[in-house]
């Protein structure tokens, strides 16, 4: 029995998934199983993994049939793991080599239920972007989670499979925001998550694909905010300010109408202004981002917001 087994929900990934599976060969940590979630590519994405398969049995492909990215990965940790542990990577997502002997080491704690680490955004390659995310202070909280989310995407997310499987998994209806409303309910059964101050994911930003429909992410939002009140947690101005300065920092990351930029902007700060300016660099150059998005060539825009 391996280690820590990783999903990979696929789905038309041809173009990443390689890369996606040479950064799993490159760990230092080499103990482990990646269960590759096949949901219904009409590519030559499992075509790829079969090749991959076959030349390192650590590798495994297992069809979904469409059924989607929740019920994938529900099926990866429920029905098809056999490690003790789970760590979640997506197809066009690159993982730092050290990282999963930093959260296999973190899990030698046993009061730790779940782990993530920084991610660094890039476009082409890694390091083309050099900005991380910030890893808070104490374990993971339902307030951090409806502000500026720090596990930032499933990638970066690591847990026990014991802990998955007491939450019931992913909610197979939801499309977007399913992790988050799932770590809002993993965190308010008690369970104790924590951050490594360490890059551990190379997020890929791309202008298609699911995570940048910012509108239906903000209904996915919706639901993941009632859960959150089912656990006594109502987000505050402050809280609806930091996210949607995130919105606005994604819409410029993106590279998309730079009019939504300045209308997530905007709407954060008509929450809360101390919100949108904690911290006040952060708010500061969203603002001036968003207010200059329309002038700003696009390769800039990603630049400085990514």
């Amino acid at each position: 029995m391996p280690a820590i087994s990783i999903v990979i929900p696929c789905y038309n990934a041809e173009a990443t998934i390689l890369a996606t599976l040479e950064s799993l060969l490159c760990q230092s940590f080499a103990d482990w199983e990646a269960i590759c979630i096949d949901d219904g590519s009409t590519d030559a994405t499992m075509t790829l993994v079969r090749s991959a398969a076959w030349q390192d049995p650590r590798i495994r492909q297992v069809a979904n049939l469409g059924k989607g990215p929740s019920v994938a990965r529900n099926a990866g940790v429920l029905r098809h793991a056999t490690a003790p542990l789970v760590a979640f990577c997506d197809a066009d997502d690159l993982w730092h080599p050290e990282k999963l002997a930093q959260i296999v080491e973190a899990f030698d704690d046993e009061a730790i239920d779940a782990v993530y680490g920084q991610i660094e955004f890039f476009r082409h390659a890694p390091g083309d972007s050099r900005v991380r995310s910030t890893v808070p202070a104490g374990p993971l909280t339902i307030p951090m989670l409806l502000g500026e989310n720090p596990v930032c995407t499933m990638s970066n997310l690591s847990v026990r499979r014991a802990t998955f499987a007491a939450t019931g998994g992913f909610d197979s209806a939801m499309v977007h925001n399913e992790d988050l409303e799932w770590l809002i309910r993993l965190v308010g059964d008690g369970a104790r998550v924590i951050g490594l101050p360490a890059l551990h994911t190379f997020y890929r930003t791309s202008t298609g694909g699911l995570s940048t429909d910012l509108d239906a992410m903000a209904a996915g939002r919706a639901t993941a905010l009632e859960t959150a009140a089912r656990y006594g947690f109502e987000p505050d101005e402050e809280s609806h300010a930091i996210h949607a300065r995130y919105l606005a920092r994604r819409a410029l990351r993106l590279g998309g109408d730079p009019r939504e930029a300045l209308r997530h902007a905007l709407a954060g700060l008509r929450h809360s202004p101390a919100g949108f300016f904690s911290p006040a660099r952060r708010g500061l150059l969203t603002l001036a981002g968003a207010g200059l998005a329309p002038v700003l060539p696009r390769p800039l825009r990603r630049a400085l917001f990514s």
